[in-house]
């Protein structure tokens, strides 16, 4: 694996306020672990947004600015009774990649597709640790090869 090496990096966080419950926790994991893992507050911008669906956008508009590094895309979309999830849950994940395929700037999916809030929880700081904290160490060591490979991965 390669070392993050977070010391100068610029980080941008798009969150979603849908599910905000979750989505606050995965927030407090990514950002800890930003901040210990040496990114300065200075160097951090953290962008909410309405929902998951949104994610896509505002990461492709952080991503473009060539500002930041690399940008964390965290959200909690949750299975309910109609096709919904599916929709949003698959045009996140699409939007998400196709931002850091146009722009060449790392963007991380640390969005959450769980069929229950329990589920969720556990993925927010719970049972099964805290998944915005994992997605700020992808965003991390992404940033370190982007840089290795001066931004082109291909």
């Amino acid at each position: 694996m390669s070392e993050p090496g977070a010391g100068g990096r610029r980080i941008a966080v798009a969150a979603s306020r849908f599910n905000e419950l979750v989505v606050r926790k995965l927030v407090d994991g990514a950002l800890d672990c930003l901040r210990a893992q040496g990114v300065r507050e200075d160097d951090l911008e953290l962008v909410w947004v309405p929902g998951a669906f949104e994610l896509p956008f505002v990461a492709r508009r952080l991503a473009g600015t060539r500002e930041f590094d690399a940008v964390v895309c965290l959200g909690a979309v949750i299975r309910g009774e109609t096709a919904h999830f599916d929709h949003v849950a698959h045009q996140a994940a699409t939007g998400i990649r196709r931002a850091a395929e146009d722009t060449g700037v790392p963007v991380i999916f640390g969005v959450l597709t769980t069929d229950t809030l329990e589920q969720a929880l556990d993925r927010a700081g719970g049972a099964h640790g805290n998944k915005g904290w994992d997605a700020a160490m992808a965003a991390l060591e992404m940033a370190s090869l982007a840089k290795r490979w001066n931004g082109d991965l291909q």
